[in-house]
Parts: structure tokens; sequence; C-alpha cells
């Protein structure tokens, strides 16, 4: 089973990156990260890459006059690391019809929430303000539009009487980790499929161990 070639987009603290990271050196993720890239030069999660010995490129989109002309410049480095997947890890930009063509339906996102409840940012604080009594995280494939795509796999978490936006953070953090590594083994071997639903829509089906 040939190993995925990873290519891992940041915007922040990387802690998702670290899981792969970390899953990938215990051997229950057959995958190698070619190539970190964040929008921003501060970003721990560059750290976190050059600790592990893995290229860090910081790529500014304030660089670049569109989204489109940012994505062109993502999908050069990408290409040059010869990355066949890319997963979006807490990145904070949206991406373009200019990478999602580069990388058809090999572009994966990790969402805190129960898609399609609560799409774009701080959707921890969207639940606790909604008084939602369960939420969750998301592994989708990406498609345009805010935290679009068809679901790859979800998994709930109940949210606690006396849970604010950080407690809440730090408990679907725990379990953002655990989907995306499992979500990404099981593309590893070739379990994850997309296809079209009766609606048209596309769906995806996982076949199951």
């Amino acid at each position: 089973m040939e190993k995925l070639k990873l290519g891992v987009l940041v915007s922040g603290t990387g802690t998702n990156l670290q899981a792969i990271l970390e899953a990938i050196k215990a051997g229950t993720l057959n995958a190698e990260v070619r190539v970190v890239i964040s929008n921003k030069a501060e970003a721990l999660g560059l750290e976190r890459a050059r600790l592990a010995g893995i290229p860090a490129v910081a790529i500014s989109h304030r660089d670049y006059a569109s989204r489109e002309a940012f994505d062109v410049a993502l999908v050069a480095e990408l290409r040059r690391k010869q990355v066949d997947w890319v997963v979006l890890a807490g990145f904070m930009r949206i991406v373009t019809n200019v990478l999602l063509d580069a990388f058809t339906d090999r572009v994966v996102n990790i969402h805190p929430a129960l898609l399609p409840a609560f799409p774009g940012v701080q959707a921890q604080r969207q639940a606790i303000q909604y008084g939602v009594k369960v939420t969750g995280c998301t592994v989708h494939f990406v498609e345009p539009g805010v935290d679009s795509g068809p679901i790859i796999a979800q998994q709930s978490v109940e949210v606690l009487p006396a849970d604010d936006e950080a407690s809440l953070s730090r408990r679907l953090l725990a379990v953002e980790h655990r989907l995306l590594v499992e979500v990404l083994q099981q593309v590893a071997l070739g379990k994850v499929h997309l296809h079209r639903g009766e609606n048209g829509r596309r769906r995806v089906n996982v076949e199951l161990s």
C-alpha cells in the first residue's frame, strides 16, 4: 500500500497537524507529510513542521491580488513537493477552483461542528450561543464555498451546561485529532469513495472494515 503524500495547510497552532505527525510516527497512519504551508509566517504549525524535519513554507495571502492568484502559488508549492492529497487543518482561507481543480477530489477539511450546522469561523461560539446540546466535528471533501462539500465522517460531542467557548473547543480538538487521522487512514486504505446520490448530490461511501 503506497503512502499518502500529504500537503497540510495551516493558519494557526497546528494541533491537527501534530496529530497527523504523531499517528505517522506510531504507524497508525500510512502517510508522509511532504510540506506544511501557512498563510501566516508566525503560525505555530510551521514550527511544528520544522521540528519534525518537514519543509515549512509561509505564503502570505496579502501578497496576492485575489484568492485565485494566492491559490496559484499554493498549487505551485504543493506540486513542487509532489503532494497527492491536501489537508486543510485549521486553514482560515476559502480555497478556489484553482486549488480544487489541481487536486480534484483530493482536498479534505476538518471543521469543529456537525456540518451543515455552524459553518465558517467561531463554530464553537455559535454552538454555545444557539444553546445546542450536541455539537461535534466533521471531515469533508472541499468544494467551492464555506465548509461545503461531501461529508466523509462526523463525530458528536455533548455540550455541557458549564461549557464556554474555550472548554468546548478543548474537548472538540481531542475528537478532531482522532477523527481526522482515522479518515486519512481510510483514504490510504482506498476505502473512501465519492458517488452521486439519487438527488444528484455527491455523497461519500466509506467501506466498513
